[in-house]
């Protein structure tokens, strides 16, 4: 390792998934494909622009793939790549964590 390679590659992990929503999506995708309307309904509170970027940057860093059907009207899905399910299973460790702490989390951040 040289010495301006950081030891630990979180750096790198939260730049690909880095953000309140990335994980987000991912975690929706890992159960298999999903159209955009459906991601819209499962990220509650994202809006419709910032999926779209959200999808775009996570297309553009190969952790998911975006299949047009090229029928009309229009349908595009999203899955996760073999990359990006690495990258699920990395957060799933997470997720779990959270779901333990969620009450004790949630009364910290409502003071």
């Amino acid at each position: 390792m040289s010495a301006t390679e950081p030891e630990c590659g979180l750096d790198v992990a939260v730049a690909v998934m880095g953000g309140k929503w990335k994980p987000l999506i991912l975690y929706h995708l890992r159960s298999g494909p999903k159209r955009f309307g459906d991601l819209r309904r499962l990220v509650d509170g994202i809006s419709e622009k910032v999926l779209i970027q959200q999808l775009r940057e996570l297309a553009a860093t190969g952790v998911l793939h975006r299949h047009d059907h090229k029928e009309v009207p229009p349908r595009v899905d999203y899955s996760l790549t073999a990359f990006g399910e690495t990258l699920v299973r990395a957060l799933l460790p997470l997720c779990a964590w959270g779901t333990q702490h969620r009450s004790r989390l949630t009364a910290i951040v409502s003071q």
